[in-house]
């Protein structure tokens, strides 16, 4: 007999959990369905330890660039005993009692669509447990690494965020293959921690969707760190050397390079392939398209969040979008994600790299009269103190027609508190005009601020 619910939820990461507790708080009868650890990739195997592996290193470059304070080091057993805790050694119980208060029922298995509106739970131990959604199924299965078709590499088991962000030692040399967010702030951390890092990269720069002055800072700061950087190489093969203990990638230039520890980070592939996609006119292993709603068009009864949904793979965007999907069932006027061209993101790289909205390059081929308003905050009296003497560029994106603030890059140590201010600003569509009439706090380095009302006046 199936156990019915009015939701369903499958996937416990930070998603699926903000769905879960907001559909229960609107009085409808909920499962959560995980088949591994609630909380998700994001608390243990990503966003979590790989913050927690980059603070003490960023915190000693600090010390370093401020009079009066003896230099910090970085000492690798407590750090990585505290990445230990912030991830709750891989144990999810902390987690529990906030599931259990919210009246939510957790299902321990996998969960595959059966057809309309069925939902089969595979437990661990062979158990099938068959449930049935009055109202809705929410799919939020997040996403995987993915490990790029490369002649030989499938074949070495490479690390992936998983391993990397869990690692239990320093690996005396790091080869990392991506110069995206995961493979830039992973170089960042295990070369503070003392290991030889090599990144190779295919595009010409890192994080190349991010404005060049972004990605041009985060490779000085990498270089100055120790990290060797193959920027523009193409890699043509890969093998184990056994007798030295260590993997080996070609490039394309006959180049090799050698590492004990091989890290892939190239990109993401949603986790649809064994979701029983399939029973419902949907095709396995591809990203879940969604209207604004979250809705699957042409299935009124089901949802898809967070990275699954594959149009904005960051934490932040899927618990928006699972406020989205509980005020749709809701019934709400707020049911529609309508600002899912500018979501705020975050390098935390050294310096940190934060973002919202395109970049110049991104607006102008949209077909914005898109113009850059440049600042530093090195230059501001903030700068005077806080992260003094690097080098802090700050792009504002301005539509020149409509004057209004499109898109904002800023650049520099803890620069990720500044974001959310021009966040608000390009979502609400503030117009310059009025950004310019509110005074940036003195002395910091929201002066930067300033330039957007220089520009005003012009």
């Amino acid at each position: 007999m199936d156990i019915a619910y009015d939701a369903i939820v499958i996937g416990a990461g930070p998603a699926g959990e903000v769905c879960a507790g907001k559909l229960a708080a609107e009085g409808l009868a909920t499962a959560l369905v995980e088949r591994e650890l609630v909380g998700g990739e994001c608390s243990y195997y990503a966003c979590m330890p790989s913050k927690s592996l980059l603070r003490p290193g960023a915190l000693a470059e600090e010390t370093r660039r401020v009079a009066g304070v003896s230099d910090a080091e970085v000492e690798t057993i407590a750090a990585l005993r505290r990445r230990d805790e912030v991830i709750h050694e891989l144990d999810d119980s902390s987690q529990l009692p906030w599931v259990e208060r919210n009246g939510i029922a957790l299902l321990r298995g996998e969960g595959r669509l059966d057809g309309e509106r069925r939902v089969v739970v595979t437990a661990r131990d062979g158990t099938v447990t068959t449930l049935e959604a009055r109202r809705a199924v929410v799919l939020a299965t997040g996403s995987a690494a993915a490990v790029p078709p490369l002649p030989g590499l499938r074949e070495l088991a490479p690390w992936t965020n998983r391993e990397i962000t869990t690692a239990r030692q320093v690996p005396p040399r790091l080869l990392v293959l991506g110069g995206g967010v995961v493979g830039v702030e992973m170089a960042q951390a295990w070369a503070s921690y003392g290991a030889r890092v090599t990144l190779v990269e295919q595009a010409q720069r890192l994080i190349e969707h991010e404005e060049e002055l972004a990605s041009a800072a985060v490779a000085a700061g990498l270089r100055d760190r120790g990290v060797e950087l193959r920027l523009g190489a193409t890699v043509t093969g890969a093998r184990r050397d056994a007798d030295a203990g260590v993997d080996v990638l070609t490039l394309d230039d006959g180049d090799e390079l050698a590492a004990e520890v091989l890290l892939v980070a190239t990109g993401r592939r949603p986790r649809t392939s064994d979701l029983g996609l399939e029973t419902v006119g949907l095709e396995p292993g591809r990203a879940v398209e969604v209207g604004d709603d979250m809705r699957v068009p042409g299935r009124d009864w089901l949802f898809a969040i967070g990275d699954c949904n594959g149009r904005e793979l960051l934490t932040h965007e899927g618990k928006l979008q699972a406020r989205v999907v509980a005020a749709a069932l809701a019934g709400r006027a707020d049911a529609t994600l309508r600002q899912l061209g500018a979501p705020p993101r975050v390098i935390f790289s050294e310096p940190q790299v934060a973002a919202v909205g395109p970049t110049l390059a991104q607006a102008r081929a949209d077909g914005a009269d898109a113009v850059a308003v440049d600042a530093r905050l090195d230059e501001t009296a903030g700068g005077s103190w806080h992260g003094m003497g690097v080098e802090q560029p700050v792009r504002f994106v301005v539509d020149r027609g409509r004057r209004v603030l499109l898109g904002a890059t800023f650049v520099g140590p803890a620069v990720a508190e500044l974001v959310h201010a021009a966040s608000i600003a390009v979502v609400g569509e503030v117009p310059v005009d009025r950004i310019a009439q509110v005074a940036p706090p003195f002395p910091t380095r929201s002066e930067a601020w300033l330039a957007l009302a220089d520009w005003s006046e012009r």
